[in-house]
């Protein structure tokens, strides 16, 4: 053995540049018998250098030892996605419960109101809260509104027993109406924190009116931008506008006629951008499947053009790509000839009746947008041969420019289409009159008083420890979230439309909506590096699963979801890892199911073979039980292997990876201050004997630390009785429970790798919805067999060997870990 140990470091230095070096010497003809002895050689080596420092064979060893007293079990795939299923259900179930809390809450207070136009009422105003004058004095709408950092709320400051209020910088917070609605809404407030005490996993709480306010819990200081301005408008977001319209059909058309030239062009432009702004989100209800179309956008002058000719004549759906297509389009929009209205609107019409007649579209609300700086020919004889006397389509008319003269033609369009006329004169004025038509258009659902229920399409939640940034656009968190949202009516004959939100989260397997696109999925990467700064991707939130499950050429699976079915599949697929660079040839058992009440679908994915089994052991929670005072050798060895499995980072560091959740803390307010590590080990010294914990994890982790307990006794003896060779600096193991045993054989200052395996090194480490690219590459290679892959970390250059370990029983093996080295190369 003593005389391989040099010939081992040679092995190792060739590591690096043996392929260079032998296409640098090619012209001396090296014979191919010669490479390949020298390869067979290197691979035994190799094989025996990282089998000896890793202790894979101690490790499957204590496994053969164990196999008589575990069990292995069959996972039926129908079964789990059923249970799951129906954990999502309640889940699900408990927020829209408490959405409609909210919504009756805020009708009856609206009910029984009277309308008090020299109202005065103080409120606590977001921005101003714990803010002093010169003086030392509290400013008006301020006041002393206590704040704590919160963990539940990503260490923000906020106030649980009280909501505030949020106003944008362009509306008077003390304007009439204003403080109605406001003095209205204060009754949300014995809500909100009803609601949070009967469900506790609940985050955000918002109620948005249609006066410019914006209710929050809880409550928060409000951090304006760098100009001290709060641009921020709940009428303007996603969840209110689906919430407050119902699915619709639009055309637009834009006078490009010589005298829209200049300013009124350039206002024209923004007013087709905002209106595009308006459309398009997914409206996920329980009733309506569907998304809002919008047709290719009509130009006119003295003929009809489109916008986009691709799209002649026909209805598209109003996705991000499309919508940022037509902007495209707007921008080069050029003035030139007369503007001859009565062609351009017959063929919107024909347009519109076609999709109806057909089925097509959103079979709900129809309209036609007209943007022009005057409408000066008869044009009632296209409306008695196409939208008289039904009007079902309504005409929305904007008159673009200071000029007045035939604001009485275009408001008169408006009027008899059911329409609604609105005169923009300057570019200030765009946002605040397009989003009248919204109102219009939730008449129907004013009247009827349809409660639809709707739910928001993916998008990221910024919210971070030590982050003011809440309702920016800035990508600072993988988490991707939808919310649940549903209209508010004022029982009165004077009906007004509100939007409420309330937020939740939660982590699923594989999660897709009515549309086909991903909420949830292992491959889902929403962001993508920008310098030193994330961003989210232009089309983060519209992934289609077909996207991600590449062999589904067929689509069955994804029809199978969209439609909202219950069954298995079985695909061959490729799956992509490190970052790309390297395929796995799978097959996949997915299992799936819908999530009644609401628009999703769930998904398992099973990878055939050791996907489908699991193993149990012999150590249970309840024999390793024991009194207060003292310790189990047990549970000190799992306080030791959980640390290591949770990744805890101090509280000054960035935010650790998501933990394995053994123990439910955020159930009980009591609770949340315990990091999993203390939850599992207090709930075993029956400390908590109220904490909802895994037990079946729990049993899981304990035995794999009993079992691999012996590992790290052999790493320690080969650091103190045998000199460690050069070339391996890290051993470690992960199991099926998320334990983690790591040891360094070589000193931080010696170290090639010495972010490898850190709290920083996101990349590699085994959290409960990450499993890192040296897990993944063993368990699907074979086992006992090293796989061998390198790493280039910024020009930090040294190779994984990672190997899988198995259990059998009754002739079924499992998965039971995998085992790792870091090897680097070695100077002579």
């Amino acid at each position: 053995m003593e005389g391989r140990v040099p010939r081992r470091r040679k092995l190792l230095g060739i590591l690096g540049f043996l392929c260079l070096w032998i296409t640098a010497q090619a012209q001396m003809k090296i014979p191919p018998e010669t490479v390949q002895q020298w390869a067979s050689v290197f691979s035994v080596e190799l094989q025996e250098f990282t089998t000896k420092y890793s202790g894979s064979l101690l490790l499957q060893k204590k496994l053969k030892d164990v196999e008589p007293i575990i069990k292995i079990v069959e996972v039926d795939g129908n079964d789990l996605v059923k249970d799951y299923s129906d954990e999502i259900e309640r889940m699900l179930g408990s927020k829209m419960k408490s959405v409609k809390r909210l919504a009756e809450s805020a009708e009856d207070a609206d009910l029984y109101h009277e309308f008090n136009a020299s109202l005065q009422f103080d409120y606590f105003n977001s921005m101003l809260i714990n803010t002093v004058d010169d003086d030392g004095n509290n400013v008006d709408l301020g006041g002393e509104f206590p704040l704590e950092e919160n963990e539940h709320f990503n260490n923000m400051a906020v106030n649980t027993q009280q909501s505030d209020i949020q106003i944008p910088t362009n509306v008077y917070n003390k304007d009439p109406n204003i403080l109605n609605a406001i003095y209205n809404s204060e009754a949300l407030n014995d809500v909100f924190i009803g609601n949070f005490q009967k469900d506790p996993t609940l985050t955000w709480q918002y109620f948005g009116s249609s006066t410019g306010f914006f209710r929050i819990y809880p409550g928060i200081k409000w951090t304006p931008d760098s100009n001290g301005v709060a641009a921020f408008d709940c009428r303007n977001r996603n969840w209110y506008i689906q919430a407050a319209t119902s699915p619709k059909d639009i055309i637009i058309m834009v006078d490009i006629s010589g005298s829209m030239k200049g300013l009124k062009m350039t206002i024209a432009k923004h007013t087709i951008n905002t209106i595009l702004d308006t459309l398009g989100r997914e409206r996920l209800c329980q009733r309506h499947r569907c998304t809002d179309p919008v047709s290719s956008c009509v130009q006119y002058t003295d003929y009809v053009r489109y916008v986009e000719p691709c799209f002649k004549g026909t209805l598209v759906q109003a996705d991000l790509d499309n919508r940022e297509h037509f902007k495209q389009l707007v921008e080069d929009l050029h003035v030139k000839g007369e503007a001859k209205i009565k062609h351009a609107m017959k063929e919107s019409f024909k347009i519109l009746n076609e999709a109806r007649a057909n089925g097509q579209g959103s079979m709900c609300n129809q309209a036609i947008m007209l943007i022009t700086d005057g409408a000066m020919e008869d044009f009632e004889s296209v409306f008695e041969e196409f939208n008289w006397p039904e009007r079902r389509v309504r005409v929305f008319t904007y008159l673009i420019g200071r000029e007045m003269t035939f604001a009485q033609n275009t408001k008169w369009i408006a009027c008899n289409n059911k329409g609604y006329y609105t005169h923009i004169s300057t570019l200030a004025d765009v946002q605040e009159n397009v989003m009248e038509y919204l109102h219009v258009l939730s008449r129907p659902m004013v009247i009827n008083h349809d409660h639809d229920i709707i739910w928001t399409e993916a998008y990221m939640d910024t919210v971070l420890p030590n982050t003011k940034e809440l309702f920016t656009t800035k990508a600072q968190s993988l988490l991707l979230m939808t919310s649940v949202a549903m209209p508010v009516f004022s029982k009165k004959k004077e009906t007004l439309s509100h939007g409420i939100l309330l937020a939740g989260r939660s982590r699923l397997c594989l999660l897709i909506t009515n549309n086909g696109y991903i909420l949830a999925h292992p491959d889902l990467r929403p962001l993508y590096k920008y310098g030193k700064k994330l961003k989210p991707k232009p089309n983060y939130n519209s992934v289609d699963l077909s996207e991600v499950e590449w062999e589904d050429t067929e689509e069955k699976l994804r029809t199978a979801m969209v439609r909202g079915e219950t069954g298995s599949s079985s695909l061959s697929i490729r799956a992509s890892v490190d970052k790309g660079k390297r395929p796995l040839f799978l097959i996949n058992d997915y299992y799936y199911t819908n999530i009644d009440e609401t628009p999703f679908s769930f998904g398992m994915v099973l990878t055939r073979g050791h996907g489908g089994l699991m193993f149990l052991g012999n150590v249970s929670v309840e024999e390793g039980r024991i009194s207060h005072n003292s310790l189990h050798p047990l549970h000190k060895l799992l306080y030791e292997v959980l640390q290591l499995a949770c990744m805890i980072s101090p509280p000054q560091t960035s935010p650790s990876p998501p933990e394995w959740t053994y123990c439910e803390t955020d159930i009980d307010p009591g609770h949340r201050k315990y990091t999993q590590l203390q939850a599992a080990i207090r709930y075993l010294l029956g400390k908590e004997p109220d904490l909802e914990c895994d037990e079946v994890l729990l049993q899981q982790t304990l035995f794999d630390a009993v079992v691999t307990a012996p590992l790290e006794a052999y790493w320690n003896a080969l650091m103190l009785n045998d000199r460690v060779e050069p070339g391996v600096e890290t051993v470690f193991l992960g199991t099926r429970s998320g334990l983690m045993r790591v040891v360094r054989y070589a000193g931080v200052e010696s170290r090639v790798a010495k972010k490898f395996l850190t709290p920083a090194d996101k990349d590699n480490l085994y959290t409960i919805d990450h499993f890192p690219l040296w897990y993944r590459l063993a368990v699907e290679n074979t086992p006992g067999s090293f796989y061998y892959y390198p790493v280039n970390d910024k020009g930090v250059k040294y190779i994984i060997a990672t190997t899988a370990v198995t259990v059998s029983s009754k002739g079924k093996t499992a998965m039971a870990g995998v085992v790792c080295a870091t090897v680097t190369k070695t100077r002579e």
